[in-house]
């Protein structure tokens, strides 16, 4: 079975849910835009993970990490990134 990482984080306005697969172009990544400034609920995130063909793995759960938007500028706002380790639904590549 193979291990992914979904992220989240806010681009363009809204909440964007994507799984990072190492083998595929960026460009073509399953991705979800929620549309909205609120964080979604765990449960909006896991029916979008499973909608994209996705399960969390054993154990996993979600983590959360700030960056600034300018590095090296204290100054700069601060953007947050979510990240979970996930599976293909069918144990697949996905």
């Amino acid at each position: 079975m193979s291990e992914h990482t979904a992220q989240m984080s806010i681009r363009e306005g809204g909440w964007t849910l994507y799984v990072a697969l190492m083998a595929v172009p960026v460009s073509q990544w399953p991705e979800h835009r929620f549309g909205t400034r609120v964080v979604p609920t765990l449960r909006e995130r896991s029916r979008v993970l499973t909608a994209l063909g996705f399960v969390f793995t054993d154990g996993a759960e979600w983590a959360w990490e700030e960056y600034p938007e300018r590095p090296d500028d204290d100054t700069s706002p601060v953007r947050l990134l979510a990240s979970v380790q996930v599976c293909s639904r069918d144990g697949g590549l996905s």
